[in-house]
């Protein structure tokens, strides 16, 4: 006599979001400012000016491109408005910041943008483990947008959840 064992997991009805899935999947070019500084230190205009029209657009065309200053050196706004003149007209996407930064930006956008119409009166499970540390304001923001609508909320895997919110019964 042997049984069948039976995955109650896969048959259950429950909704997986899984966070990761939001991050972005290309990868960004750097922009280092610090390449553009007299002595490493310091922004001199006219060194600055000259510098940035030789730099070469074709590898940032049609790519994100993260600005950012790896030099620990107080750089002018104006800086930051000649690298945007130069680079905009080419780049697919300018972000100042590093690419920690911009990867947080781009998994808080796409959860804010998400169409979670699937959800509605569903039991979900936002997933708990995988390859990439989340921020925990990614969690707060799919949390904010399920709770109209979905009937429970959990965190976890499918088979070890915990439970964080249960929609109330309505009262007659």
């Amino acid at each position: 006599m042997s049984e069948v064992i039976v995955n109650k997991v896969a048959e259950s009805s429950l909704l997986t979001i899984d966070l990761e899935t939001y991050y972005p999947k290309e990868e960004p070019l750097l922009f280092d400012l610090k390449e553009f500084l007299f002595m490493g230190l310091i922004v001199k205009e006219k060194e600055f000016r000259n510098s940035l029209q030789e730099v070469d657009i074709e590898p940032y065309r049609n790519k994100t491109v993260l600005v950012t200053c790896s030099a620990d050196a107080i750089i002018p706004m104006w800086a930051y408005m000649l690298v945007a003149t130069k680079l905009q007209p080419v780049t697919a996407e300018l972000f100042l910041g590093t690419k920690e930064e911009w990867k947080k930006k781009k998994l808080m956008d796409a959860v804010a943008a998400a169409d979670l119409s699937a959800c509605k009166d569903q039991r979900v499970v936002i997933k708990g483990c995988g390859d990439e540390p989340l921020p925990e304001a990614a969690y707060l923001e799919i949390t904010s947008r399920l709770r109209p609508l979905a009937k429970s909320i959990m965190y976890g895997e499918p088979c070890s959840t915990v439970p964080i919110y249960k929609q109330p019964k309505p009262t007659v």
